[in-house]
């Protein structure tokens, strides 16, 4: 079967860069989006240089240019949309809104792949203010593609490992300490960590599958369904030693999360979902999705363990 050919719109970003790495790897033609106010983010440039020495081909386009959006559209059959969620509210969701008018007026995608890869917004819309904006913002996205009639996939990746398995799931931290750590409540709620390189393989996976159109894809690595409390296991067998543990409660949480400016609260409210409440794991995947590795066994995941053997 033909490959696809790929736009990835926020290539340069945290997880844009490695799905791009893992498009070229899989050999599909990979189209690259730099904006022309790119300015003289020395490091972004060399990194779309980097990308074209690979093979992938950069395209300038703009999203205050609609147009431009579209004449970059129309030269792929997959747009995948990895701009990052911590921009300003109203920019991001009006970003992505601009992105699926263009590939609405194009006419010509096969699959659209916007920028989600955190909990599945469908069933956080009890998530607690101001956090469940990130959701509701999603929803919006979600809604226009689906009213627009553009073939969908979307990721559920879950939690990142740099960002939760780095800092023992605790908040502010990305270094795992050798001496303390403090567990969120009891320590024992699941959650599911994931390689972000291993995200974007599957992510890429998806693409060309019949099976994941207009379907959300859940990345659940058996391996790395882990608590809080079971990840700090893992991290004192690799350093030989018990930390010393402390907890906070959901009730102190919740009162330290009303104390900070707006962007740690967003932040505060997701970990408040996944580690006092377990929001990842606690449900049963329906017909309306499908879980990654079940699909793509060939896939070797890096466990929560090898993943943590960095830190040593």
């Amino acid at each position: 079967m033909e490959k696809s050919r790929v736009l990835i719109v926020g290539g340069t970003g945290y997880l844009g860069k490695r799905i791009v790495k893992a498009s070229l790897a899989e050999g599909h033609e990979t189209y690259v989006v730099h904006r022309p106010e790119i300015g003289v983010d020395i490091e972004k440039v060399q990194m779309l240089l980097s990308f074209k020495e690979k093979g992938a081909h950069l395209v300038e386009a703009s999203f205050d240019d609609h147009q431009s959006l579209v004449n970059a559209v129309k030269l792929v059959d997959v747009v995948i949309c990895a701009i990052s969620g911590v921009h300003i509210r109203s920019h991001h969701i009006l970003l992505q809104l601009n992105l699926v008018h263009a590939i609405k007026e194009a006419g010509n995608v096969k699959r659209f792949l916007p920028s989600e890869f955190g909990s599945d917004p469908a069933r956080m819309m009890y998530a607690i203010e101001p956090g469940r904006v990130t959701f509701d913002d999603k929803m919006v996205v979600r809604k226009a593609i689906e009213e627009a009639k553009i073939p969908f996939t979307y990721i559920s990746a879950n939690c990142f490992a740099g960002y939760f398995l780095g800092g023992l799931c605790q908040p502010g931290h990305i270094l795992p300490s050798r001496d303390s750590v403090t567990l969120l409540g009891d320590g024992n709620q699941k959650a599911i960590y994931v390689d972000e390189d291993d995200i974007a393989m599957y992510t890429i996976k998806t693409i060309d599958d019949p099976r994941t159109l207009n379907k959300t894809v859940y990345l659940r690595p058996p391996k790395n369904i882990l608590s809080q409390r079971e990840v700090v296991q893992v991290w004192e067998k690799l350093i030989g030693k018990e930390l010393q543990k402390s907890s906070i409660s959901e009730k102190d949480f919740l009162a330290t999360l009303k104390e900070q400016d707006y962007a740690q609260q967003i932040g505060l409210g997701h970990y408040y979902h996944v580690c006092f409440e377990g929001c990842l794991a606690n449900f049963e995947i329906g017909d309306d999705g499908l879980e990654a590795t079940q699909l793509y066994p060939e896939v070797k995941y890096i466990s929560v363990e090898d993943y943590m053997k960095r830190y040593l």
